[in-house]
């Protein structure tokens, strides 16, 4: 399965310099948020795949008017062509704002899936907004992870975690790609290809 994960940045590539079929080798579309409703009602128009979104900590408008056509995987695992896809978005609490989280407010959404966990035996891939405390973030309030997603990673050893917020821009030294266990952590910013080997 070929994978496009967007983040953050609309990508020039795949926006601004789109030209037909461009998007006709994915299978599945994953936008781990802050990004315009227009770009991700593009994605869809133009793609022949579902587009699975999580909140950014700047898209409160997507309360009001959810981009057409996508779907949010917010608080649940969606299951796509046999891959269990879990969705967590929203970032570390430094201001209000309706996606924006204290540790012990995720750590109590992550709680409340228990019973999806329990009986989807566990999920593939991670799909978050912020990222993982002490991996990849950065340690100022705005973009400090969240140990529960650390806690995520090790219990179930999704194949990937995907996650935005960390912009390239912040440092020469921000990977796209890390491991931790079997797990492949990717920063979606802006995008990333990736595919995910079936069994």
């Amino acid at each position: 399965m070929r994978i496009l994960a967007v983040s953050d940045e609309e990508s020039d590539y795949y926006y601004e310099y789109y030209s037909p079929g461009k998007l006709d080798e994915f299978d599945l579309i994953l936008a781990c948020g802050d990004l315009h409703r227009e770009y991700l009602e593009f994605l869809i128009t133009l793609s022949h795949c579902p587009v699975l979104y999580v909140h950014g900590n700047h898209d409160d408008s997507f309360d009001r008017a959810p981009p057409e056509g996508c779907t949010c995987i917010e608080d649940t695992i969606f299951t796509y062509k046999g891959v269990r896809i879990l969705g967590l978005g929203g970032s570390y609490r430094y201001r209000d704002g309706n996606h924006m989280f204290t540790e012990e407010q995720m750590e109590k959404r992550v709680r409340k899936l228990r019973y999806q966990l329990w009986k989807n035996k566990g999920f593939d891939i991670l799909v978050t907004h912020a990222p993982a405390r002490h991996i990849n973030d950065i340690d100022s309030l705005p973009h400090r992870g969240f140990e529960c997603f650390v806690g995520l990673m090790d219990k179930y050893q999704p194949k990937f975690f995907v996650h935005g917020h960390i912009h390239k821009n912040y440092g020469v030294r921000i990977p796209q790609k890390t491991q931790r266990g079997n797990t492949t952590i990717i920063n979606a910013y802006d995008h990333c290809r990736f595919d995910y080997e079936e069994l």
